[in-house]
């Protein structure tokens, strides 16, 4: 089964790539995919969602397969542009949800929507960036990050050399990849061989402004993380935690970067319980 596939034209001329599972269910989700991507809802969260009547809509972010480059984009330019495909979908009210390199993403367009946003959940995702040298503490292969500090050029020579360091996973999200989230890894895989020009824009995103201020978001924030992940350290969701003293946070001890995943139909729980379950008008 596929998700239907368009495309919008936004203000600027730019034209961004978005995937829908399907109008009728009056509860919607907006995911947001980790870096690299090309946006697809993966059969395993589609499942999940359908089965609780939610439906599902992502969208490519620029740079991505069939969405054009925005070179120096923020997180909340990204965030931006969700709100115009939403605003083309007819959809109001919205949780929203990111994995990975998706969870700024994911905080970014709970901040800039304001009362549309029902709530918004993260797993695995970085933190803001402020310079701390501990920032990059705990990451396997810090390296594309660190190319992304000395700006865009850098970071796009960095592919030119880089090798996959297969350690960054622990044995758990091997697991996953494997099984149920397997997309996950074909995606992630051929994006990003065929189209870098989003991840390298993904990172320079990380390690820049991000555009909003991440403690003025007022909708319920459920954060995820594993403690093993040797990708983005658990460390970062002690950090975002600071920022948002309010939020849910749920750990797990024996889970890495990509095994947190697994809770995502218990996030889609809490999501419905903390405002998702408000029908759109």
């Amino acid at each position: 089964m596929t998700d239907a596939a368009a495309t919008l034209t936004l203000a600027d001329g730019r034209e961004v790539r978005w995937f829908d599972t399907g109008a009728g269910p009056s509860h919607v989700l907006v995911w947001h995919h980790g870096t690299p991507s090309d946006g697809r809802i993966y059969g395993v969260l589609r499942a999940a969602a359908g089965a609780r009547g939610i439906r599902v809509i992502s969208v490519a972010r620029a740079g991505y397969p069939g969405s054009t480059p925005l070179p120096g984009r923020s997180v909340a330019d990204s965030a931006r542009d969700v709100l115009a495909v939403l605003d083309a979908a007819g959809v109001d009210r919205f949780a929203t949800l990111g994995a990975s390199g998706g969870g700024p993403h994911a905080l970014a367009l709970a901040a800039l929507a304001g009362e549309r946003a029902t709530g918004a959940a993260t797993f695995s995702s970085p933190a803001p960036y402020d310079g701390d040298p501990a920032w990059f503490d705990g990451m396997r292969d810090p390296g594309a990050l660190r190319a992304a500090t000395r700006g865009r050029e850098a970071r796009a020579r960095y592919d030119d050399e880089a090798e996959f360091d297969p350690d960054v996973f622990v044995a758990a999200d091997w697991a996953l990849l494997e099984g149920d989230w397997r997309e996950l890894g074909q995606d992630a895989g051929a994006v990003g061989a065929l189209a870098p020009e989003g991840a390298v824009d993904d990172d320079c995103a990380f390690v820049a402004e991000w555009g909003f201020e991440v403690p003025r978001i007022a909708a319920s924030v459920l954060i995820v993380h594993g403690d093993q992940d040797r990708m983005v350290p658990a460390a970062h969701a002690t950090r975002l935690l600071r920022l948002l003293p309010y939020a849910t946070s749920w750990w797990f001890a024996d889970d890495g970067h990509v095994s947190a995943l697994r809770a995502v139909p218990h996030a889609l729980d809490w999501l419905l319980a903390h405002g998702l379950s408000t029908p759109s008008p």
